[in-house]
């Protein structure tokens, strides 16, 4: 098969290469999957560089979430729960290469009428975005929920999510592009978080100026969203894209009763298992209802392995919005899609 194989760290996604590796063999718990689709994360350019707190002994295969065919099931199980031929996606160490292993716990069905590539960047983003909201924040019809970051792959899943639960969304992104599409999926309002009146701005979108319920920060924004949270309001810290772990102003937090909520959604398998169960059938629900779609970024096309680095430089970049996934086609020059 062909595969983004590591035998050492690379300073560059642009020193990324295509090796041809034998195919994986699976465990008896493991199903081997045909790719069709990769998607591409912050953590995937971590990892190749040898800065991510999962480093594999080499050489390893980069790329963790992907969609694909079942091509064999688990040797252990007599009624495996996906069939060859089953369309899949979810997440496993070796992404990025014509065919991968995974967990029965790590895959999902891909929805009716969903492609390879939307399938694809659905298993980290949706259930991070539907587990802060809806478990950790409680989320209401009629709250105002301001979504930093709004037109990323978890800003685009929180967006939809909140307005699926009735609420108004009110989204930062960086620029107008960002912006529209954030508009696109539902935001009722997008602001530019770089002007210095941001926070009053978001104030005065809430009815009396009261501020927002709850706050959804992947970037690192908690200590100015204060100012725009109303009382008894819950900011969701959800990650430091920024680049900063930051220092909160705590008698901000305690004069207007805010609460400050992690969500670390990959512990959930661990300490709440029958948590994901029912965040996935709510967020199944909610694709069933069309209230959730793929955020696959459309601007640029990736096709094909050799397209992985592109597709790393431009996600790096930050130009970029939604989920970048790249195309797999296979070895007879077809991707089923």
């Amino acid at each position: 098969m062909k595969a983004i194989q590591l035998k050492q760290y690379v300073k560059s996604p642009k020193e990324l290469r295509i090796s041809d590796i034998p195919d994986p063999t699976p465990k008896p718990d493991e199903y081997l999957i045909q790719v069709h689709a990769a998607a591409t994360n912050f953590f995937d350019i971590l990892q190749i560089q040898g800065k991510y707190q999962n480093q594999p002994p080499f050489p390893w295969v980069a790329g963790a979430e992907f969609a694909g065919i079942v091509l064999k099931t688990p040797s252990s199980s007599a009624s495996p729960k996906f069939p060859v031929g089953s369309r899949v996606f979810g997440a496993t160490q070796g992404a990025f290469a014509t065919k991968c292993l995974a967990k029965e716990v790590s895959l999902l069905p891909i929805p009716d009428g969903w492609s390879f590539q939307e399938g694809a960047g659905l298993f980290v983003t949706a259930p991070t975005s539907y587990g802060a909201l809806v478990l950790r924040a409680g989320i209401q019809p009629g709250d105002y929920v301001l979504v930093h970051a709004a037109a990323g792959g978890v800003g685009l899943a929180a967006v939809q999510v909140a307005k699926a639960f009735g609420a108004t969304v009110i989204a930062t992104a960086s620029t107008p592009r960002k912006r529209e599409i954030a508009l696109s999926y539902g935001a009722s309002h997008a602001l530019d978080p770089a002007s210095p009146t941001w926070p009053q701005d978001v104030r005065a979108l809430t009815p009396g100026k009261r501020g927002v319920d709850i706050v959804y920060d992947p970037v690192g924004a908690v200590d100015a969203s204060t100012k725009c949270t109303a009382w008894n309001g819950r900011i969701l810290v959800v990650g430091f894209a920024a680049g900063t772990i930051e220092k909160v102003a705590m008698n901000k937090v305690l004069l207007k009763n805010i609460a400050l909520v992690g969500i670390h959604w990959g512990q959930y398998a661990v300490h709440e298992p029958d948590a994901v169960v029912a965040v996935w059938e709510g967020i199944m629900k909610l694709v069933k209802e069309g209230k959730l779609r793929g955020t696959e970024f459309t601007d640029r096309s990736f096709a094909g392995l050799e397209s992985v680095p592109d597709a790393l430089v431009a996600l790096g970049s930050r130009a970029t919005w939604g989920k970048v996934v790249v195309r797999v086609p296979q070895d007879d020059g077809k991707s089923r899609l």
